[in-house]
């Protein structure tokens, strides 16, 4: 599969940039940090603009129709061809969204920078306030649905009729339900494991960490979730990374699942 997270020294200059810096607490920050400086050549994708469907019903960040996304490639100028290379401020989610859904359509060169805007610069990346314009291009897709879970699919591993493990990226105390401050139900969806993603934090790196590694490694099928399909993203992408082929990705997670079916609490071994 190739390597999914690189470094800064491992970026081709000539690649395609895309700046996802995003902030839950201050939804303007992102737009306002990239108007201000940013790698030489980069495209600005938010959240909340162009990374989610706000009006749509599936969870709190509903993802884009596969029309939506089209237009939004397409609108950026990119190619298949190109070596597109997606950074956020660093050890956050929002890159690790982006990048999924550009494999989602197949995109064969997508990259998450690990270390985020901060180790391109460090590796004399430009930065500039510039904001540049690529020509629309036109793009023939196949969508990768063997990544894609949606809440019908997440049902049939609950009722035993897929054979798959469920695992939920969010904090102890919300899996176990003992705490929720988001979502109107606390818990977490029924037969689901638990791995924080905050764990794979590493000095500003993301890292596929021994225990990540060991707790799942006789497991054949996965499909990640979050409170709404953000954080589980970058746990996806590290598992990926990691040579892990049969992996999922639930994008309306429990915020989408509540809407619907009943949750557990406490913890499965």
């Amino acid at each position: 599969m190739g390597k999914l997270i690189v470094e800064a020294n491992e970026v081709k200059k000539d690649g395609r940039f895309i700046d996802t810096r995003f902030n839950l607490q201050d939804k303007s920050w992102g737009q306002k940090v990239y108007d201000e400086s940013h790698i030489e050549g980069a495209i600005y994708w938010g959240l909340e603009s162009e990374l989610s469907n706000m009006s749509g019903t599936e969870g709190r960040h509903p993802m884009p129709s596969k029309e939506q996304l089209q237009q939004l490639f397409e609108t950026a100028g990119l190619t298949l061809e190109d070596n597109i290379y997606i950074y956020d401020q660093g050890v956050a989610p929002f890159a690790a969204r982006a990048w999924w859904m550009l494999k989602y359509a197949n995109f064969p060169n997508v990259f998450i920078v690990n270390g985020g805007i901060n180790a391109l610069i460090e590796e004399g990346f430009t930065v500039t306030s510039e904001i540049k314009m690529f020509p629309k291009s036109s793009l023939h897709l196949d969508w990768n649905e063997k990544i894609y879970a949606n809440r019908q699919d997440v049902k049939q591993i609950v009722d035993g009729n897929d054979k798959a493990t469920l695992l939920d990226a969010r904090a102890s105390v919300r899996y176990k339900g003992e705490l929720e401050t988001i979502d109107v139900k606390a818990g977490h969806i029924p037969t689901a494991k638990n791995f924080d993603w905050e764990q794979l934090k590493d000095n500003n790196k993301l890292t596929a960490t021994k225990q990540l590694l060991e707790q799942f490694d006789k497991i054949d099928d996965i499909v990640v979730y979050c409170g709404s399909g953000v954080t589980a993203s970058p746990l996806y992408a590290v598992l990926a990374d990691a040579g892990y082929d049969n992996i999922r990705l639930y994008v309306g997670s429990f915020s989408d699942w509540i809407t619907q079916y009943e949750v557990e609490t406490g913890e499965n071994k």
